[in-house]
């Protein structure tokens, strides 16, 4: 049987092309979003885990390398992942995200799971490296940050995250590691750039990470249709209210005699 040629990358293409190529990540949290970046040639999607069991996402996002990826907290242990990732990894994951411990990623490798580990800053574990800043800026949170390089390849890692780490930290490790560094504000070093498209898209309405570019205003679209759609109500609500709605434009007609021989059997029978 022959298999038609795909645009998809593989981890082997990922790989290989590490230094030859800079790829663009996002995160996509709708259908839309998905589809908008395949269009836009996003080659890397991270996406939740939801979204790669919608059949709708690969007839959006064919072509995209696609990393569901939830916090630790929401799964649970290592039995918890492997039972999260293998249906994910059946209806079309490319790779699965991994906040988890070094044991979790190890089993999921062990699968032969693609597994992008996480290192530097990592929201979900702030609390150890003093809230939301930087890592990597005094020497000994540098060698930490290599040091979670070097054992998530041990643990059989394909990728890791690298986020809020200097950028001649990241550039130093990029010359040492076998992985792919998925660079979330850890500078160009990274083999790919990590953006959310609730900041790219300038949806988010919060604080929005030094990092991120922000190349569009679709708040303010919103802001702008929710005027539009407050202002059609308000008119529909106002022509319910004054009988200017429904007008004869909008109404069904009857005969004239269905109508009397309608209210004729009513008089009688209803």
């Amino acid at each position: 049987m022959a298999f038609a040629p795909s645009a998809r990358h593989t981890v082997a293409s990922l790989l290989a092309d590490r230094g030859r190529h800079r790829y663009a990540m996002l995160r996509v949290e709708t259908i839309e979003e998905a589809a908008a970046a395949e269009a836009a040639g996003v080659e890397l999607l991270s996406v939740p885990p939801a979204m790669i069991l919608d059949p709708r996402f690969r007839e959006v996002a064919p072509d995209a390398f696609a990393f569901p990826g939830e916090n630790f907290y929401e799964i649970g242990g290592t039995d918890d992942f492997l039972r999260w990732a293998m249906p994910l990894v059946k209806h079309g994951a490319d790779a699965v995200y991994c906040s988890g411990s070094l044991a979790t990623v190890r089993a999921l490798a062990d699968h032969g799971i693609p597994v992008c580990g996480h290192v530097g800053l990592i929201p979900s574990k702030r609390t150890w490296t003093g809230g939301f800043r930087a890592v990597g800026r005094t020497l000994d949170t540098a060698k930490r940050v290599w040091e979670q390089c070097l054992a998530h390849e041990e643990a059989g890692a394909f990728a890791v995250e690298i986020e809020v780490v200097p950028h001649q930290i990241t550039a130093a490790i990029a010359e040492r590691t076998s992985l792919f560094l998925i660079s979330m504000g850890a500078g160009p070093a990274g083999h790919a750039q990590y953006l959310f498209s609730d900041d790219v898209l300038g949806q988010n309405r919060g604080h929005v990470p030094r990092h991120a570019k922000v190349y569009a205003n679709l708040a303010a679209e919103y802001d702008r249709l929710q005027t539009l759609r407050v202002e059609a109500m308000r008119a529909y609500a106002a022509d319910v209210h004054g009988g200017a709605y429904p007008s004869a434009d909008y109404l069904v007609e009857a005969e004239g005699d269905v109508v009397a021989a309608f209210r004729d059997w009513l008089s009688t029978n209803g």
